[in-house]
């Protein structure tokens, strides 16, 4: 069997990421997800077709490091090869009639915990954070942690450049911190200590405005708080976490095992956040997981993509032992559950079971893939 072609199309509310299809001249495809919109994956595929067509897809580690190794005339974009690897992966479980996970390491567990995304629209009325964390606990998937952004608590007007999400090295006064205090202590208080929530950060802040949140934040005890600082210097995370009381998470951004490499070894964060699609697919993770395991650190993952994205964390979740937990999406778009033809999802307290078929475990519906094709993309062309 040998790869006959790479193709990629991007769905509409896709959150700028691709599906990657790897054919075969045997008539079997694998199915994976890019971190890239759609045109740019079907750009940088081309850079990458030298190396896969014509190969046998089930030389997965081969192949992943002669993508990752690309260095002329462009150097190796990480997002459309973690959607690549992504399905290499799914081909293979296709091709031997086993699941993802099974053939990784076989299973650490059957169920992956997942964590729900949101927040009150105002966190310090007490009324409204009863209504949604009543809204939260009645969720049939029976969340048990919830990932709670902060931003609508801030007063744009009173900070000293208008608060823009993402765009680093934002300040906060004292003042701000005290409203994000009053805010997570409701939270907490009207949580109780069943659930459990993560402090949602947009890699925005300043070291000091990152340590001033970690005090404001602490009474309140979340799991961790993620992505406070940018990505792009490693001593922010340390001298942060040498002062911070609690777990600093961050990740999502970072391109490649590689890039992970020093807030591993050098003690910048307590629990790394890699993002599949964006950190060299499955092969990519793993890597990133056996490295954090010797330094006695967990792994979650990012997630906020379609129904490959979740079901390629779940078979990762499953066959990796400092696994922690994964962020989902799956109740958040009507199209996720039908790409796959499934009616509903398995999740018990909070738990998705890992799926038992070959490959990720589904089968795309195409007539759900037309419907919901991004104005302008070609449909697998």
């Amino acid at each position: 069997m040998r790869i006959t072609a790479v193709k990629a199309m991007e769905l509409r509310d896709s959150a700028g990421q691709s599906l990657v299809r790897v054919e075969t001249d045997a008539g079997l495809f694998g199915i994976g997800e890019a971190g890239a919109a759609g045109p740019a994956a079907r750009a940088n595929l081309q850079w990458l077709e030298p190396v896969l067509i014509g190969t046998d897809p089930l030389h997965i580690d081969r192949l992943y490091q002669q993508m990752m190794g690309l260095q002329h005339t462009y150097q190796a974009h990480v997002p459309t090869v973690s959607g690549v690897d992504i399905a290499l992966w799914d081909l293979a479980g296709k091709i031997l009639d086993r699941p993802v996970c099974d053939l990784l390491t076989g299973r650490y567990r059957d169920r992956v915990e997942i964590y729900y995304g949101g927040a009150p629209s105002a966190m310090t009325d007490r009324a409204v954070v009863d209504d949604w964390v009543a809204e939260l606990r009645s969720h049939p998937h029976g969340y048990r942690t919830a990932k709670v952004g902060f931003t609508g608590l801030l007063d744009s007007t009173r900070l000293s450049r208008p608060f823009v999400g993402g765009a680093p090295s934002q300040t906060l006064k004292v003042s701000d911190m005290r409203v994000v205090q009053a805010g997570f202590e409701t939270l907490r208080d009207v949580m109780g200590w069943d659930l459990d929530f993560i402090v949602h950060c947009h890699n925005e802040f300043d070291v000091p405005t990152a340590i001033g949140l970690c005090q404001a934040v602490e009474e309140a005890r979340p799991i961790w708080i993620e992505d406070p600082l940018q990505v792009w210097f490693n001593d922010g995370y340390k001298a942060l976490r040498s002062a911070s009381r609690v777990p600093i998470c961050t990740g999502e951004k970072i391109e490649g095992y590689r890039d992970f490499l020093p807030f591993i070894v050098e003690g910048g964060i307590d629990v790394l956040h890699p993002d599949l699609c964006w950190c060299g697919g499955i092969s990519g993770g793993r890597k990133i997981a056996e490295l954090a395991d010797h330094y006695g650190l967990p792994v979650a993952l990012h997630n906020c993509g379609s129904l490959v994205h979740n079901m390629a964390n779940v078979h990762f979740g499953a066959s990796v032992r400092n696994f922690s937990m994964s962020e989902t999406r799956i109740y958040a778009r009507p199209y996720i559950a039908a790409m796959g033809g499934l009616d509903g999802f398995d999740v018990v307290d909070g738990m998705l079971a890992v799926p038992a078929g070959p490959g990720l475990g589904f089968n795309l519906v195409p007539e759900i893939l037309r419907a919901e094709l991004k104005e302008g993309e070609p449909f697998w062309d």
